[in-house]
């Protein structure tokens, strides 16, 4: 803090003070004028040292404690343009605000971010969990309570969501994103955004998203974070980009850059993507801020020598904002003086940070209602989101012989063990990234099963094995409990801070522990049923062949057990279908369903494992059963500038109601460009009841749809056959002249 305190000194020696003279009414603050016009004058009053502030981010929190709160914000400079708030009350926060209103010049409101992942206090189900449900509608919701919660709380920016197309399941930071698919991380990007951010910025129930990371982050090498990954631009543009492009016209206000070198440049000094791209070609009016310090990491990355070029090179890039890596605070004003930085550049950059303080009202209200806990956290609607959210993301995997759902049990007659090391350790449901959830908010699996099975079964309980290690003491005494029962069920699977930043993993088989006790329990010769938590797809080629039964039901946040007990009685009807590729061993990777056409299709197999994934993209079962009629188009020739519809009928054939989803692929055998096997492009959910058929449809726009992409970001379209694909029912139409 001394450093920061000797460089205020040094601005105000070398720059005036004013950028124009201080007098006359401050056009700034009147609220009835257009937001440009206000950034314009704001931006003419301010010093260099006050701009340079506002292109920095500072921590405060997590001591809210009152009779330390003066003490905390004294700390920071009351000039500073944003903090990462890490606190869930808002009193230290608008003690800091006062300062920044009161105790400056200008009274420029500061910005007060935080990571609201999948929830603030109410936790959700991580985000790829989220994605298995493939209904937009509940995930936007459910940022909205998000955001809502956030926001009463202090917080009016989140850096969320995530959306990096990974396809490598080594790399921990796969539990935030959407999977593997450029149009489905699209999707959810949108539908968070919208949640996040609603129509009013300015609403004390929404906050300002942020897009990350930016951009190829899922591509890094083995699955280890922040190092090198090589994408062609062609790539880049067909598999990466589009979620960003997706984010930025549904209005998202900001944009964080990634940690990754893209072949050459990292992300954080790369004025192709976030400047020629980004501000260039997209138009977009936010700003963009480093991931943690990430500026300074352009030393080890070895394209600056110090932090000085490291703040020269993020800022010429086009990076806004420096979180917490005290690279633009210090050295700015030097790279002014010397032209290494221009004024200009500085001045648009501040403009960015301005104009979304402006459009969240915090000039207005720059303080946050200071009302109890209660009143604004783990409110009712947000349980029963949180918990209808975790019920749709419950992939059923297998299901041999139907032994789900457990029905027909009797107290006294019928008996289950229920075993595995999470039976009790609620904590680890939450997953990571959990924001302020508290583990003594989420319902553990033991209460959940109690419930759920309350007068129709005896239940057994025995946590059988640790989650790693060697410990096989509990072993003996477990697999008695299991002889004991007419069926065993296990809940196995990862901690919570087994996947998330810098949780990378050699191998996303389950620990040696858990596999053997599977092994050993499937000896006792009950029928058995594997459920999973986990953030991540696992490879399970060990122990599928034991289990009759497979449910993956990922971190759920604070509903805990309920939802999938609820799918394990019959009360729930699973609906999730994947939307990451589950390998058959680690050794698979990298494998998904849109990989590029290849030379000898039938032949480059592995010789020793099937080629093929255990569970595919798309994948997941239900205790209802549907047919599919055939795929009808509106015409099967089109010209680029027509439309077409395409429409299946989908008929439950079942006893039970179902949501489906249906997932809309489209395929181009030839192209000057060679393109995946499939693409998807739509997909909807929908609730057929038994003996009911709907209709699913897909508006089919030629260049929107049919269209591929240059390595220049250019669309083409050829003339020609494509396919269009519905499981594994396909149909050709022709684009004409």
């Amino acid at each position: 803090m001394m450093k920061t305190k000797q460089f205020l000194f040094t601005v105000f020696c070398v720059f005036p003070l004013f950028a124009q003279a201080d007098e006359g009414e401050r056009t700034y603050k009147d609220a009835t004028l257009p937001i440009e016009e206000r950034v314009d004058d704001l931006l003419g009053r301010m010093t260099w040292e006050e701009k340079i502030l506002q292109l920095n981010q500072f921590t405060l929190g997590n001591n809210d404690n009152v009779n330390n709160i003066e003490k905390e914000v004294v700390k920071v400079p009351a000039g500073i343009g944003s903090l990462i708030y890490f606190s869930e009350n808002p009193e230290l926060r608008n003690e800091m605000q006062r300062r920044a209103m009161e105790e400056t010049r200008l009274g420029i409101p500061i910005l007060f971010g935080y990571d609201v992942i999948h929830g603030f206090r109410t936790v959700y189900p991580i985000s790829l969990a989220q994605a298995c449900s493939w209904n937009t509608d509940l995930v936007s919701r459910a940022c909205g309570m998000a955001a809502g919660e956030a926001r009463r709380s202090g917080v009016e920016w989140t850096f969320s969501p995530m959306i990096d197309v990974a396809r490598d399941g080594r790399w921990g930071r796969i539990s935030e994103g959407y999977g593997e698919d450029p149009y489905t991380n699209a999707a959810f990007c949108v539908a968070s955004v919208r949640g996040y951010q609603g129509d009013d910025l300015a609403s004390d129930k929404h906050v300002a998203a942020c897009l990350k990371h930016y951009v190829g982050y899922g591509a890094s090498e083995a699955g280890r974070d922040y190092v090198y990954t090589e994408i062609s631009r062609q790539t880049l543009w067909d598999t990466y980009l589009p979620p960003y492009e997706a984010g930025i016209r549904a209005g998202a206000s900001t944009v964080m850059s990634s940690f990754n070198d893209i072949s050459g440049v990292p992300a954080t000094c790369n004025h192709y993507t976030l400047t020629e791209i980004l501000k260039e070609r997209w138009g977009m009016e936010g700003f963009v801020v480093s991931d943690w310090d990430a500026v300074e990491q352009l030393i080890p990355q070895g394209v600056a020598a110090d932090r000085k070029q490291a703040a020269s090179l993020a800022m010429n890039a086009g990076l806004d904002m420096d979180m917490v890596g005290h690279c633009y605070d210090r050295h700015l004003e030097s790279l002014i003086r010397e032209g290494a930085v221009s004024e200009e550049k500085v001045n648009e950059a501040v403009r960015r940070v301005l104009r979304l303080k402006f459009r969240l009202g915090l000039f207005e209200h720059p303080y946050t209602e200071e009302m109890p806990a209660a009143q604004r956290l783990l409110q009712p609607q947000s349980k029963d989101l949180a918990e209808r959210l975790a019920e749709e993301t419950i992939v059923l995997l297998k299901n041999e012989g139907q032994v789900l759902p457990l029905q027909g049990f009797q107290p006294g007659k019928n008996t289950i063990a229920v075993m595995g090391p999470l039976v009790d350790a609620s904590g680890e449901l939450l997953g990571n990234w959990s924001a302020h959830g508290r583990m003594e908010e989420v319902c553990p699996i033991r209460e959940a099963m109690q419930e759920e099975f309350d007068g129709k079964a005896t239940l057994l309980f025995h946590a059988g094995c640790p989650f790693d290690g060697e410990d096989k003491s509990g072993f003996a005494e477990a697999l008695e409990t299991a002889r004991q029962a007419d069926v065993v069920v296990l809940f196995m699977g990862e901690k919570r801070l087994w996947s998330g930043e810098n949780c990378v993993r050699s191998t996303i088989e389950l620990p040696a522990i858990q596999e053997d006790f599977i092994r050993q329990v499937k000896e006792v010769g009950k029928p058995l049923v594997l459920v999973l938590a986990n953030g991540r797809p696992l490879g399970l080629h060990r122990v599928e062949p034991l289990c009759d039964a497979i449910v993956e039901m990922w971190q759920p946040g604070i509903p805990g057990g309920r939802p999938v007990s609820g799918v394990l009685s019959g009360r729930v009807n699973p609906s999730g279908k994947l939307c990451v590729t589950f390998p058959r061993t680690t050794g698979q990777i990298p494998i998904y369903y849109n990989r590029r056409q290849s030379s000898r299709p039938a032949l480059g197999k592995y010789q020793d494992i099937p080629s093929t994934p255990l569970y595919e993209f798309g994948h997941g079962l239900s205790y209802t059963t549907y047919r599919y009629g055939e795929i009808k188009l509106s015409r099967q020739t089109v010209r680029e500038d027509e439309s077409l519809t395409a429409e299946i009928a989908v008929t439950n054939t079942g006893h039970l109601a179902g949501a489906e989803t249906v997932h809309w692929f489209i395929t181009d055998p030839y192209s000057r460009i060679s393109r995946p096997v499939r693409e998807l492009k739509y997909f909807e959910k929908q609730l057929i009841q038994p003996g009911e058929t709907k209709i699913f449809r897909f508006e089919i726009h030629p260049m929107r749809d049919l269209s591929f992409v240059d390595s220049d970001g250019k669309r083409f379209l050829e003339k020609g056959t494509y396919y269009v694909q519905v499981k594994d029912k396909r149909i050709k139409l022709e684009i004409d002249e």
